[in-house]
């Protein structure tokens, strides 16, 4: 007679979602772990901050839905078809965005290596 197979061990719990953008923050470094996913975010932000000067110089309305348009197709194919995973702004459109600028502040100032390996983002490329 065969014993019985042990009981498989439960599936671990879904994550919990983030409570804080102090939590959300390492989630988002690790949802951008590629440099060229990265590239497309600092692409749309820029084209986005244009938009947002247009509007501004010009006073044309029209353009914030460029900037909208501008700001998120670059980064959606970084997710999409470099990184293949679903943009975090889905789920957390707010710290997304902040999330956006603070990713930009840090590769410009040179800080996002330091942030992407507290983060536990490795690569073998210079983060800058």
């Amino acid at each position: 007679m065969t014993e019985p197979e042990p009981p498989q061990p439960a599936p671990p719990p879904p994550a919990a979602p983030p409570a804080s953008l102090a939590q959300f923050w390492p989630f988002y470094l690790r949802e951008h772990a590629k440099p060229l996913t990265r590239a497309w975010h600092y692409l749309g932000s820029g084209l986005a901050l244009a938009f947002l000067i247009a509007t501004l110089a010009t006073g044309d309305l029209w353009l914030l839905a460029a900037m909208v348009l501008a700001g998120y197709a670059p980064a959606w194919i970084g997710h999409f078809f470099v990184e293949g995973n679903r943009p975090a702004t889905f789920r957390h459109p707010f710290w997304s965005l902040i999330c956006d600028w603070r990713m930009a502040a840090a590769w410009v100032s040179g800080r996002l290596g330091s942030e992407l390996t507290r983060a536990g983002v490795y690569s073998t490329r210079a983060r800058r």
